[in-house]
């Protein structure tokens, strides 16, 4: 079965600042009519930041809607056309004063598909170097830093109730360990390599006792 729905007609019935709100009519795939509210919007970014010791960059604001203050992942929309990594690094800039040297894509995510017309791109951003904000005359939020295992533990017990921080976190959970663990598996490496070495210099040591001692008798 098609499942496709086709727009007969639409209405504006709100365009602002960043959400246009229309009213659609459309063909449904049995043949009969029906309307749908559509809300347009940019698009937007969301990043995982990550600075030296794997701690999250997250920035704490009021969200008027809502009424109370949320923990977040640094996020903005995207202007009109423009390139969601070069946004990801706008926004991080903006809202913690951090320029990242690694912005790794993590896809994308439909936020709200049954009426909302977001799409929110994640990013991965890693090798932090700080300087100054530069929020928005209209912008208000501290940034704190949380370390990553924490990060996930909130995102899973429902303390972070974001949804594009939940969904990024969890995106990021498995780069993040796969690094963690490479790192774990060289220094376990390295520390072999290193133990191998040093019996190999005792062995050699005690064969070199044992030859002066035969050589003496």
């Amino acid at each position: 079965m098609d499942l496709t729905e086709r727009r007969l007609s639409r209405k504006t019935i709100y365009e602002g600042k960043i959400l246009h709100i229309y009213r659609d009519d459309v063909l449904l795939p049995n043949g009969r009519t029906s309307v749908r509210e559509v809300a347009d919007h940019p698009g937007g970014v969301a990043i995982v930041a990550l600075d030296e010791n794997d701690n999250v960059l997250t920035v704490k604001q009021y969200r008027y809607v809502f009424s109370r203050v949320l923990e977040e992942i640094p996020a903005g929309k995207l202007e009109r056309g423009e390139d969601p990594r070069e946004a990801a690094i706008r926004e991080l800039k903006e809202e913690t004063g951090a320029a990242s040297a690694r912005m790794t894509d993590l896809g994308a995510l439909l936020v709200s598909p049954g009426c909302y017309g977001e799409v929110l791109h994640l990013f991965l951003a890693k090798g932090l170097k700080f300087s100054e904000q530069h929020l928005d005359p209209d912008e208000f939020l501290n940034v704190e830093r949380v370390p990553f295992d924490e990060m996930v533990h909130r995102c899973m017990n429902g303390e972070i109730d974001d949804a594009k921080t939940v969904a990024a976190v969890l995106r990021a959970k498995d780069s993040v360990m796969e690094t963690v663990t490479t790192v774990r598996e060289n220094a376990e490496d390295i520390y072999a390599d290193a133990k191998a070495i040093n019996q190999q210099r005792a062995q050699q040591e005690a064969d070199a006792v044992i030859e002066d001692a035969s050589e003496a008798e």
